[in-house]
């Protein structure tokens, strides 16, 4: 699968870009065969698995539509003996909490969230990942990220700055300049079916 990139020629507001790269990114994950879907992301590269501490705790994702696929990323830390959390969101405008993913393989230990992904139930202990695996609508070469809008992340990244923070993307995702603010928590890495960018 070529490697294609999604160039603006200036910087956009974010809004505009969130809705160009949502597109792109539904758009290129629905063109994929069903067969090709089971095997990207099937198995972090070498780089990023050496990035990981071996008894780190990994927070990771159920990705929304579109989004690249966390599950087998999951499932691969789980069964090489590290904790693994999934967020948790109670109410918008509510902190995302991390909470412990006991059944990566099963997943009946997750329930329908608020915006109907499965995650942790709320009595599932919280826990705080030294490694995070994270969803995204764009990206750059120098690791800066482009998130849903909730702010869900940058906020959690900000009050955990010792996180090292992995964004999973398609290709097509890539762009050459972001409009960052004060805010935004820039990247570590980020992996995509054909490269991996970083460490920064």
């Amino acid at each position: 699968m070529g490697s294609t990139r999604t160039v603006f020629a200036t910087v956009e507001d974010k809004a505009t870009l969130r809705k160009r790269l949502r597109a792109a990114r539904k758009e290129h994950a629905a063109s994929l065969p069903e067969s090709m879907r089971g095997l990207v992301f099937r198995h972090p590269p070498a780089a990023l698995i050496e990035m990981i501490p071996a008894d780190a705790v990994i927070g990771l994702y159920r990705a929304m539509p579109g989004e690249a696929p966390a599950t087998a990323y999951t499932q691969f830390f789980y069964e090489r003996g590290h904790t693994v959390a999934l967020p948790r969101i109670g109410r918008l405008d509510e902190p995302m909490q991390f909470h412990l993913h006991t059944d990566p393989l099963g997943e009946s230990d997750l329930v329908e969230g608020t915006m109907r992904i499965l995650q942790p139930a709320d009595d599932a202990p919280k826990i705080a990942p030294d490694v995070l695996l994270m969803p995204l609508v764009g990206f750059t070469e120098r690791g800066e990220r482009l998130g849903q809008g909730g702010g869900f992340y940058d906020r959690w990244l900000a009050d955990h700055p010792a996180t090292i923070a992995i964004g999973m993307a398609w290709d097509c995702q890539l762009v050459e300049a972001l409009p960052i603010e004060d805010h935004d928590q820039p990247l570590s890495a980020v992996v995509t079916p054909t490269r991996f960018y970083g460490p920064f």
